[in-house]
């Protein structure tokens, strides 16, 4: 057993997923990396043990670091990547230079499912928001993976099921939902998944991964900091009252949790 899969198993017998502990280390193709509290990949997690075993034996770990352009909308699929303890945007672009936010991955899933559908070139540009570790594997290992491995591709089939579900919710959520409320839900999906109440990003960026204009946005954050949710200087934004801002957002942050768990067991969803 690689000590990868040994403490992803140790995790997984443990009481709702409490992460791997400062100075654990991470093992796959004979690299070693540091791992943060929280390091694991849920999705990963979630496979018996010999599945994550032989899957795990295909992986690197790589250091993804903020603003960096995994993939462009077009391009080759070469690699899948399984966060640990960072954040991925992923975004449309239109004709004017403008980009919209279409999913954010963290260690509740993947980048690259699009390959269980046959598809062989990336549907939209993906950037890290939150920097960090992610186990990486090549396309052609990771489809071989697949079909060496029913356990595997029912996980991956579920999580896709998830994916629907979360791209149809974020839909109706954009029409329907002030930009106060969608916010407040966007910095907790962040913070879930990059594992820090610390996040990076200007009014201009929230404005055009939200699809709202920079003054709507600039209100929300107001209003937020006003009710001491949120803490807001140059660029930096710290959730002060979780559980507030849990309560400012709008109904579809409780939903896309209470799918995750669903679809993937609780266990798997207890930090999604």
């Amino acid at each position: 057993m690689s000590a990868t899969a040994h403490s992803l198993q140790q995790i997984s017998t443990g009481p709702a997923w409490p992460g791997v502990k400062d100075g654990s280390r991470f093992n796959a193709k004979g690299l070693a990396i540091e791992a943060k509290p929280a390091a694991e990949n849920r999705l990963l997690a979630a496979l018996t043990d010999r599945s994550r075993e032989a899957f795990l034996e295909c992986c690197e770990p790589v250091t993804l670091h903020a603003a960096e352009i995994l993939c462009r909308s077009g391009e080759p699929i070469r690699y899948v990547y399984f966060p640990l303890d960072c954040c991925l945007l992923q975004m449309t672009g239109f004709d004017s230079g403008e980009r919209l936010e279409v999913g954010m991955v963290g260690d509740e899933g993947m980048l690259g499912v699009s390959l269980l559908l046959g598809a062989d070139v990336w549907p939209q540009l993906a950037q890290v928001q939150a920097p960090g570790t992610a186990l990486r594997m090549g396309a052609a290992a990771f489809r071989r993976n697949c079909r060496g491995s029913v356990n595997l591709r029912q996980e991956m089939h579920r999580y896709i099921n998830v994916l629907m579900s979360q791209l149809a919710r974020a839909i109706s959520c954009t029409h329907y939902h002030v930009v106060e409320a969608r916010l407040a839900r966007w910095l907790l999906m962040s913070r879930d998944r990059a594992h820090t109440s610390q996040i990076r990003l200007t009014h201009e960026a929230l404005s055009e991964l939200l699809g709202v204009r920079r003054a709507g946005v600039t209100r929300a954050a107001n209003s937020l900091r006003r009710r001491r949710l949120i803490r807001y200087s140059r660029g930096h934004i710290t959730i002060v009252d979780a559980s507030g801002l849990e309560a400012a957002a709008c109904s579809c942050y409780a939903a896309d949790k209470h799918t995750y768990s669903s679809a993937l067991g609780s266990s798997a969803a207890a930090a999604q």
